[in-house]
């Protein structure tokens, strides 16, 4: 099964939830604004997995974030 694949909209959308959350300047939100400007496979794994690391509450939040803003 392949890993799901987010579109770059959803990662600076992303991005900006999780600037709120945690800050403008943590190591996530800088990986996902940088994954979402350039659209590389190697920025968009990087990440990938720095969002993979964060508190499960922390990305909870950001979800809960970007589905409240449907």
């Amino acid at each position: 099964m392949s890993d799901p694949v987010i579109d770059r909209a959803a990662m600076g959308r992303l991005a900006k939830a999780l600037a709120f959350i945690c800050s403008p300047d943590h190591p996530t939100t800088v990986a996902l604004r940088k994954a979402s400007e350039s659209g590389t496979e190697k920025d968009i794994k990087a990440a990938r997995a720095a969002f993979l690391k964060l508190k499960p509450s922390d990305r909870r939040a950001a979800f809960s974030m970007l589905a409240d803003n449907e």
